[in-house]
């Protein structure tokens, strides 16, 4: 123990005399540390709330009986059924805001408790086991989560009044109460949601669902039985989004890295006297390697920790936006606080002192397998690191292959991210490669022996400066790809808005009655010169939910539903009730192409359709499909229109609205102009995006800080290289110039070669990552502005990373470079 005391005493000295290589250690664990957890709080947060809204009304397994047009339906058809022996449990769900929260949209969801399902569980406990006196009493209970609590900034026991002015029963805090969820009485949530005597769905027990029954023939036709899976489908919807941030976390994570392998392999070549020193004084290599791993684990415990606290800062500042998204997105609430258990603590630590052995491993194997003679002879090491750039090499056309045969041969999403960590790890270990091919063939190009210097010291800089540029490659070409595909999107999507919402007006009737009534006043308004009802009803393809929309034959359906691909008389045959159009994503799913044949499930039997049309539909992720209304009605007879789209001139937009609240008192959720409906698409797209653009522009920042410790380590070492030009007659100002344009010789060639990389990525996130993640395709656009923004911050980040040291450099004494030449004999 001695012996490993004064060995690791020995090591630590080093640290002592270079504080900047010990800063850069703790600083690269910490930023890849930060970064990673900090996308792992998101996502931890994300999973544990949907893990609490699947406890809400959880059951071993569950059926539900709602309407086939996907809205409210009469209490009757609950009181008929309970009547005719169905062990049924009605449930009504709306959304509502308080008085004051404008921001706020609650889910609302009132239940009868003593007729659910026995093996039902509410909010996590067992219903046999709640107290429901109070709940069932006057004035009754709303059950909230904490974090909705705190949220809307209520107290317990408070009773807040709705936008419409009917007060809540008092709140009643429930730990494992999903978040932005309010569970009421069912006969409180009718009151507070202007829902008298409609319902959302009727629970229904497993045993008695799997048994075939045959609903009553009166309810046969407005009625469907559905396993109730929406967890599960939020769940594998949501997958993509959560994949992809923590893709661009373990982006950021390798970057990291980057700064953590230059400053060990640095300080270990440093090191190598003292290395030698120690094995000469009788320490064995265990013994030498093992005080190496154990400085090495603390240095990543410290980094750690650093990075965990601030990956913690860094979620709490990015939730809001990822909330935003997964709302906007998928309908997912999500806890607007970090809520974290010790488990994420504990491997946040474990990923710092993983990554610390991996950035490390490469440099302690490299000392342990050369002879100790040779330890501490620069030949050795060069040759070492020859031996390492040809298994780098070889590294990278594997990794090439692999890239390859995923591109080919996979079909999913695991598959892409094995396509994009492959392709970028091989351009990065190819990297060093192509700069020293590209230096090597400029070298005979040089005249004088100072330009022939300037790019062989270039390419002796190489090692030291290679796993930084490396880091700004993969960060550089991340941000094109990211950027550009975003750029697109935004593009695609806002041209897409521009032709879908062609109408002025959407309308969204509560109940079947009240669109009938809406429709014949709509009919009798002059100002009015369309108005397009659709009609909806949900169903389930091969296991994908789906919505079914019948339409007019009308044309400005045809004028403003821009396809994808079509039929040449695409919707002559969807008039005849002969064809369907489909979404791009459930065209996907279920493999179908234009010309093939789907039939759909409807009461009537089988209904066999060719599939004339695909069409884009961003942003949903349920798969949609369009029909003629009258057939549509003919095979699901009883439907309502479910809602209204309204063409007339613009100026009459607020009149009407203004009339239609007063005649059908409709909240202004369910009547929507065409400017909202813009406007809060574009917010929630913008939204989607901010978390990325956030992780992208961190990434590289952290590439320019692995380049500047890169310059900072390295800038005494280089006094040897550079003092012997001093003494021939190069001023200290003339060498900072020099070793500047070295400098941005080399970040400029990566640079350059970082373009194609990111166009490649571009291509891989449109065509493979974005079909695979959500099911559509979009078109790969290049921006060459966005690319000379992109180049210039870049330039300006190895420019800032380069000043520190260069101004070092040209303030060095004469007696500084001098003291090179002390030990020369």
């Amino acid at each position: 123990m001695r012996i490993f005391y004064w060995t690791l005493s020995g090591l630590f000295s080093h640290w002592r005399r270079h504080p900047v290589q010990f800063f850069s250690v703790l600083t690269g664990l910490w930023l890849a540390t930060s970064l990673w957890t900090g996308v792992q709080a998101l996502n931890s947060q994300a999973r544990e709330s949907y893990a609490r809204a699947s406890q809400l009304l959880a059951g071993a397994d569950q059926y539900a009986l709602s309407a086939r047009n996907g809205g409210l339906f009469a209490q009757q058809y609950f009181i008929e059924l309970r009547r005719a022996g169905w062990p049924v449990s009605p449930l009504l769900q709306g959304r509502l805001r308080l008085r004051g929260q404008a921001e706020q949209r609650l889910q609302l969801i009132g239940i009868e408790p003593l007729t659910l399902p026995a093996d039902t569980s509410l909010a996590g406990q067992a219903v046999e086991r709640l107290d429901l006196a109070a709940f069932l009493g006057q004035p009754g209970r709303t059950w909230i989560a904490p974090d909705t609590l705190a949220a809307l900034d209520l107290a317990a026991g408070a009773q807040p009044l709705t936008e419409a002015g009917q007060a809540l029963p008092p709140l009643e805090l429930r730990p494992q109460l999903a978040p932005g969820v309010l569970l009421v009485d069912i006969g409180v949530a009718q009151r507070l949601l202007d829902a008298p005597q409609q319902l959302s769905r009727l629970l229904l027990a497993g045993d008695f669902a799997r048994s075939n029954p045959r609903l009553p023939p009166q309810l046969a036709e407005q009625l469907v039985l559905n396993r109730r899976s929406e967890a599960a489908d939020l769940g594998r919807l949501t997958d993509s989004f959560h994949l992809n941030l923590t893709a661009l976390g373990l982006l950021a994570f390798v970057v990291g890295l980057f700064i953590v392998h230059a400053a060990i392999g640095l300080a270990l070549e440093q090191r190598r006297a003292l290395l030698r020193t120690l094995r000469a004084c009788g320490v064995s290599a265990r013994t030498l390697l093992g005080a190496l791993a154990l400085e090495l684990c603390g240095l990543a415990l410290l980094g750690g920790l650093a990075g965990v606290l601030s990956g913690y800062w860094l979620a709490s500042l990015l939730l809001p936006d990822v909330v935003a998204s997964l709302r906007g997105l998928y309908g997912a609430e999500v806890a607007g606080q970090l809520s974290l258990s010790p488990q994420w603590w504990l491997s946040g630590l474990a990923m710092s002192l993983l990554g610390a052995l991996l950035a490390g491993a490469g440099s302690l194997l490299r000392a342990a397998r050369l002879p100790l003679l040779a330890l501490a002879q620069p030949e050795a090491w060069q040759q070492a690191q020859a031996l390492w750039l040809r298994r780098q090499a070889l590294l990278a056309a594997a990794l090439a292959l692999l890239a390859l045969a995923a591109l080919l041969g996979g079909n999913s999403l695991i598959a892409g991210f094995v396509l994009l960590a492959a392709l970028l790890l091989a351009a990065a270990l190819s990297l060093p490669l192509c700069l020293n091919l590209l230096l090597e063939g400029l070298l005979p190009r040089c005249r004088s022996p100072l330009a022939q210097w300037f790019v062989a010291d270039s390419r002796q800089q190489l090692p030291g400066l290679a796993l930084a540029l490396m880091a700004l490659l993969l960060a550089l070409a991340a941000n094109i790809g990211v950027g550009s595909m975003t750029e697109g999107f935004r593009q695609t999507f806002a041209g897409w808005l521009d032709q879908r919402l062609a109408a002025e007006l959407y309308l969204t009737p509560q109940d079947p009655q009240q669109a009938l009534a809406i429709g014949a006043w709509l009919a009798r308004q002059p100002q009015v010169s369309a108005v397009l009802p659709s009609w909806r009803v949900e169903l389930q393809l091969q296991g994908w939910p789906a919505q079914l929309s019948g339409i007019l034959d009308h044309p400005a359906y045809r004028a403003h539903w821009p396809l994808l691909s079509a039929s040449p008389d695409a919707w002559e045959q969807l008039a005849r009730q002969q064809a369907l159009m489909l979404s791009e994503q459930l065209a996907r799913r279920l493999n179908l192409q234009l010309g093939e044949r789907l039939s759909l499930p409807t009461p009537k039997g089988e209904w066999p359709l060719v599939v004339a049309g695909i069409y884009a539909d961003y942003g949903n992720p349920k798969g949609h499909l369009l029909v003629n209304a009258a057939g549509l009605q003919q095979h699901w007879p009883g439907l309502s229109p479910s809602s209204y789209s309204l063409h007339l001139p613009a100026g009459e937009v607020p009149e009407l609205m203004q009339a239609l609240q007063q005649t059908f008192a409709l909240g202004s959720d369910r009547i929507i102009d065409q400017s909202e409906l813009k406007a809060w698409s574009t917010r929630v797209f913008e939204r989607t995006f901010a978390a990325t653009a956030a992780l992208n522009s961190l990434t590289l920042g952290v590439a320019g800080v692995a380049l500047f410790i890169s310059l900072l380590t390295l800038g005494q070492a280089r006094l040897s290289q550079l003092a012997p030009l001093w003494a021939l007659g190069v001023s200290r100002a003339q060498l900072a110039w020099l070793s500047l344009g070295q400098t941005l010789l080399l970040a400029l060639i990566t640079l350059l070669l970082a373009v194609p990389l990111g166009l490649v990525l571009a291509w891989c996130l449109v065509a493979v990552i974005n079909v695979q993640a959500f099911g559509w395709r979009l078109p790969l656009h290049v921006f060459p502005w966005q690319l000379l923004q992109l180049l210039a911050m870049a330039v300006l980040a190895t420019l800032l990373a380069a000043a520190w040291p260069l101004w070092k450099l040209g303030r060095t004494t004469p007696a500084e470079l001098l003291r090179t030449f002390a030990d020369e004999r």
